[in-house]
C-alpha cells in the first residue's frame, strides 16, 4: 500500500514541476485564492481533480496575499502560483471586499505573466470546484466573441435597474458565472471592465438589496458576479449559456448529460451524513497529518438507502465530491512526507479499482451534445415596463445643516431611500461653518458632500439658511465630478415610498418634473415682473425636483441669484403678495426656484401623485411615492410637528424615538378618505421609528430598557412658545452661529452677489454699498463683463 502511495506522490511531484503539456494545447485553466487556510483545502481538492480529469495544459492559482500574510503563509508550494497584490481592502475606498481579488487577479496575470502570452483559450474556474473531465473549449461550443458559461439565475439585475445602471448594453446582460470558458482576446477586451464594474456596483450601495440583486444577504457580496456580466456587456460579449456543464452536489443531473464540473458551494448530504464549505472556514486540514474531512457512506450503501435511480445519480455526485476532496488530501499529506495513514475501509476503498472507475474522467454525452446543438439557454430579455431602453443614471440629493434636527430627518430619509428601490446614490449636501463642523457628530449618517455655509449671508449679513440648498447644489455641481444623467432633489423632511425616476414621470432634458405648490401666488402678481423677464414661465412648484442635468448646470447659479434677489426684496414680503403666511421672505429660495427656472424657459411637468403630506386625504389609488412631513399632522389623540423635535437630540441618545403613533386598527374609520389619510400619517410616524430603532442598532446602542425617553416638558415648551410667539419662532428656526465661512467661498459668494442685483431696482441701494466697499478697499471698479468672467472663474476653482 505503502508503495502505491509513494508512486501517487511521484506523480504528484512532476506535476508540480509541469502541469499538462502546455506547448501543444495552447489552453490555460485559472483560478483565484488568498492566503488562508480555507482555500488551502479548496485548491489541493481543485488541482487533484485537475489531474485526474485530464485537463490539458497547464493551471495556474491566482494568489492574492498582502505582504503580511505571506510572512506565515505555509501554502506556496500546493499549486503553480502566480502571486498578485491583494485588493481584499480596496487602496482607493478602504472597502473590504475579497472577492474582487478574481477579476483584479486576471488582470494582473494578463498583464505580468508570460504564460499570457502562450495560449489561445483560457478556462476560469473557481477554487471550490471538483474537475470530472476535460473541459475543451472548441468541444463545448466556445467560440472567439462567444465564451461559454454556466448558468447563474439568481443575478435577476440583469433584468432590472441594475442593468440600466451599469452598462450601456443592458440587453446583453447574461445571467452567467461558475465555469468560463473564452478566447484569450475576449479576455484581453473583458478583464479590465471586469474589474471596473465589481467596483461600480460595490460602490453602489442603494442598490444592494435582494430585489434588486438576487444577494440574500443584501450585503453587496456578488458584486464580482455582476462585475462580470455588466463588462461582458459593455464590450458587447454575447454568453453561449450552458447549465448542463456544471452542477451543484445536491442537484439532480438530467437523464443522460454527465456534468463535467461540480461546484461544491451549497451544503450537501447523504443520508445523516451533510458537508458545508463554511464549516470549514479555518481548517487547517492540509497541514494535519492524517486526518481527512468525515468520511460519507459507501456507494453500496447508498444504493440500499434510496430506491429512485435519478436520486442515486446524485448522492454518488456527493459522494464523488467528498471523496475527491479526501483523496487528494492524502496525496498532499504524502507529499509533506507525513507518517503513512493507518489502514482502514474507507482509506481502502479510496485506492480501490472500484472508486478508480467510479471516478474515471468524463465526456460529453451524446445527449449533451444534442442539448447543445438544439438551443442554447437564452434569458428573456423583456423590457421592464415603464424602463428606458438606454442607461439613464440617477443621483439624489438633499440639502441639510450641522444640527441634530437635520440629523433624524437624514436617518428618516436614508432609512427610506434604502427600502424604495431609488436607483442611483444619493447625497446629503451638509452645510456647515467650519466652528460647527469641528463638533458635529453626524458625519456617518449619509454619503457627504461638504459646502461652507450661507446661512449667514457673506456679504449682506442676513440670517437666512434656506439659501444654502441653491448654494450647495451650485458647490456640488462645481466641484463633483458626476456621470448621471437626470438628478433628483428632495428636502430632508421627506420619506421615501418608492422609486423617482425620469422616465416614469416623462422627465425630459428642457422638461424638468416636480411638484405643486399653489401657494406660491407670486407667480401670477407683480413679484413675477419684478424678479423674471420671462413671468409667464414661472410654475408653482417645489418639494420633489428630477432635472436633466445639463438643465440644472444652467439653471443653479440663477435659482442663487433669484434668491437672493427675492430675500433683498424686503418691501414685497406681503403675504398677499408672496403667500408667505409670517411675511418675512422666509420662502425667498422657492421663488428663487421658480423665477430661475422662469428666466431659462424651463417649463415644469407638474405631477400631483408624486408627493403628498401627512394628514391630507389621498387620492385614490395614487401610490405617492413621497411624504413631505413639513407640516403638523395628527390621528386621534396622537400628533407629529417636526418643530417641536427643533432641540431634541434623537439621534445621538440611545434608543431616543417619537411617541409612537396608533396602530393601524385606530385609524378613523368615519368614511375612505379619513381611514387612507390615517393609513399614511400612520405610516409615515412608523417610518421614522423604525429609522431610529435601526440606527440605534447600527450605533450598537446597549439593551432597549436602558432608554432615556426625551425631556418631553422642553418638547412642550418648545410648542407652547411656537403658539404663541410667531415672530420668535422663525428667528428661534436656526440658532445662532457662528458667521465665520470658509475664505475661498467668502471671495465666490461676494461676486456672486453683485452680479446677481444687476438690472433690479429693487436692490439698486445693496449694490451702490457693494461698489462704495469696494472703492474704499481701493480695488478699481470693474466691467460687468469682467466681474462675471471673474465670478465663473471663482465658481470654478
Amino acid at each position: 500500500m505503502m508503495a502505491g502511495f509513494l508512486a501517487v506522490v511521484v506523480i504528484f511531484c512532476l506535476i508540480n514541476i509541469g502541469w499538462g503539456q502546455e506547448a501543444s494545447y495552447r489552453i490555460h485553466t485559472l483560478f483565484s485564492v488568498e492566503c488562508q487556510n480555507y482555500f488551502d483545502w479548496q485548491t489541493v481538492g481543485l488541482v487533484h481533480s485537475f489531474r485526474k480529469s485530464g485537463q490539458p495544459g497547464p493551471i495556474t492559482r491566482l494568489l492574492s496575499c498582502t505582504d503580511e500574510q505571506k510572512k506565515s503563509y505555509r501554502g506556496m508550494d500546493l499549486a503553480p502560483t502566480f502571486e498578485v497584490p491583494s485588493m481584499s481592502r480596496h487602496p482607493r475606498t478602504g472597502d473590504w471586499y475579497p472577492a474582487i481579488n478574481k477579476p483584479a487577479g486576471v488582470v494582473h496575470w494578463l498583464k505580468h505573466s508570460k504564460d499570457a502570452q502562450n495560449v489561445d483559450w483560457v478556462v476560469i474556474l473557481d477554487a471550490d470546484m471538483i474537475i470530472r473531465g476535460p473541459i475543451l473549449p472548441w468541444e463545448i461550443g466556445a467560440e472567439k466573441g462567444r465564451p461559454v458559461a454556466a448558468y447563474y439565475g439568481y443575478l435577476v439585475g440583469c433584468d432590472n435597474i441594475l442593468a440600466k445602471l451599469h452598462t450601456k448594453n443592458p440587453e446583453l446582460c447574461d445571467k452567467v458565472g461558475g465555469l468560463l470558458a473564452m478566447h484569450i482576446d475576449d479576455l484581453r477586451a473583458l478583464a479590465p471592465m471586469w474589474l471596473s464594474k465589481t467596483e461600480e456596483v460595490r460602490e453602489d450601495t442603494a442598490h444592494w438589496s435582494t430585489n434588486i440583486t438576487g444577494d440574500i444577504y443584501g450585503k453587496g457580496w456578488i458584486s464580482e458576479m455582476y462585475g462580470y456580466s455588466f463588462g461582458a456587456a459593455e464590450v458587447g460579449l454575447r454568453h453561449k449559456i450552458n447549465d448542463n456543464l456544471m452542477i451543484y452536489p445536491g442537484y439532480i443531473p438530467r437523464e443522460g448529460v454527465e456534468p463535467i464540473l461540480m461546484h461544491y458551494g451549497l451544503p450537501f448530504s447523504v443520508g445523516n451524513w451533510s458537508f458545508s464549505k463554511l464549516q470549514h472556514h479555518e481548517d487547517d486540514i492540509v497541514y494535519d497529518c492524517g486526518r481527512l474531512f468525515p468520511e460519507p457512506p459507501f456507494p453500496r450503501e447508498v444504493k440500499a438507502m434510496e430506491p429512485d435511480k435519478h436520486k442515486v445519480r446524485a448522492l454518488f455526485l456527493n459522494l464523488e465530491c467528498i471523496n475527491t476532496l479526501n483523496q487528494g488530501l492524502i496525496l498532499q499529506h504524502a507529499a509533506f512526507r507525513c507518517p503513512k495513514p493507518k489502514w482502514s475501509k474507507y482509506l481502502s476503498f479510496l485506492k480501490s479499482k472500484h472508486f478508480a472507475e467510479l471516478t474515471r474522467p468524463k465526456g460529453l454525452t451524446p445527449k449533451s451534445l444534442q442539448i447543445m446543438e438544439e438551443s442554447q439557454v437564452q434569458e428573456n430579455k423583456k423590457e421592464p415596463e415603464n424602463l428606458p431602453t438606454k442607461v439613464t443614471k440617477i443621483h439624489t440629493l438633499f440639502s441639510t445643516e450641522c444640527s441634530t434636527y437635520f440629523d433624524w430627518q437624514t436617518v428618516g430619509l436614508m432609512h427610506s431611500f434604502g427600502l424604495s428601490g431609488q436607483p442611483g446614490n444619493i447625497t446629503r449636501l451638509l452645510s456647515c461653518t467650519e466652528e460647527d463642523l469641528k463638533k458635529y457628530k453626524g458625519h456617518d449618517l449619509a454619503p457627504t458632500h461638504y459646502v461652507p455655509s450661507m446661512s449667514r449671508h457673506p456679504l449682506t449679513g442676513d440670517w437666512y439658511p434656506a439659501i444654502n440648498k441653491p448654494a450647495a447644489v451650485l458647490h456640488w455641481l462645481n466641484h463633483v465630478k458626476t456621470d448621471a444623467e437626470f438628478i433628483v432633489i428632495l428636502d430632508a423632511d421627506m420619506i421615501m415610498r418608492g422609486p423617482i425616476t425620469p422616465w416614469e414621470f416623462k422627465a425630459a432634458k428642457g422638461k424638468p418634473v416636480s411638484t405643486p405648490y399653489d401657494y406660491l401666488i407670486g407667480c401670477d402678481n407683480e413679484l413675477a415682473k419684478l424678479h423674471t423677464s420671462h413671468p409667464e414661465a414661472c410654475d408653482k412648484v417645489g418639494g420633489v425636483i428630477i432635472m436633466h442635468i445639463d438643465d440644472l448646470r444652467k439653471f443653479a447659479m440663477l435659482w442663487l441669484h433669484k434668491t437672493e434677489e427675492v430675500r433683498a426684496d424686503t418691501a414685497h414680503y406681503g403675504k398677499n403678495i408672496t403667500g408667505d403666511i409670517y411675511e418675512t421672505g422666509w420662502i425667498s429660495e422657492m421663488y428663487g426656484y421658480s423665477f430661475g427656472a422662469a428666466e431659462l424657459k424651463l417649463h415644469h411637468i407638474i405631477n400631483r401623485e408624486i408627493m403628498i403630506y401627512p394628514g391630507y386625504a389621498p387620492e385614490p389609488g395614487v401610490k405617492y411615492r413621497v411624504f413631505h412631513y413639513g407640516l403638523d399632522f395628527r390621528v386621534g389623540n396622537w400628533s407629529f410637528d417636526k418643530a417641536n423635535w427643533r432641540d431634541i437630540d434623537l439621534v445621538n441618545n440611545c434608543w431616543a424615538k417619537f411617541p409612537d403613533p396608533p396602530e393601524t386598527s385606530e385609524a378613523d374609520r368615519t368614511n375612505e378618505d379619513t381611514y387612507q389619510r390615517d393609513l399614511l400619517s400612520i405610516e409615515c410616524g412608523q417610518t421614522l421609528n423604525e429609522a431610529l430603532r435601526l440606527h440605534h442598532e447600527r450605533r450598537k446602542c446597549g439593551d432597549v430598557t436602558s432608554l432615556v425617553p426625551p425631556n418631553l416638558e422642553i418638547v412642550d415648551e418648545v410648542k407652547f412658545e411656537r403658539s404663541n410667539k410667531s415672530e420668535k419662532v422663525v428667528d428661534s428656526l436656526f440658532p445662532s452661529e457662528s458667521s465665520q465661512t470658509f475664505l475661498d467661498f467668502r471671495f465666490w459668494m461676494i461676486f456672486l452677489w453683485a452680479s446677481s442685483v444687476l438690472g433690479f431696482g429693487v436692490v439698486m441701494m445693496v449694490i451702490v454699498r457693494g461698489r462704495k466697499g469696494q472703492k474704499k478697499r481701493g480695488k478699481k471698479s470693474r466691467s460687468v463683463s469682467s466681474r462675471v468672467e471673474f465670478k465663473e472663474n471663482m465658481v470654478n476653482r
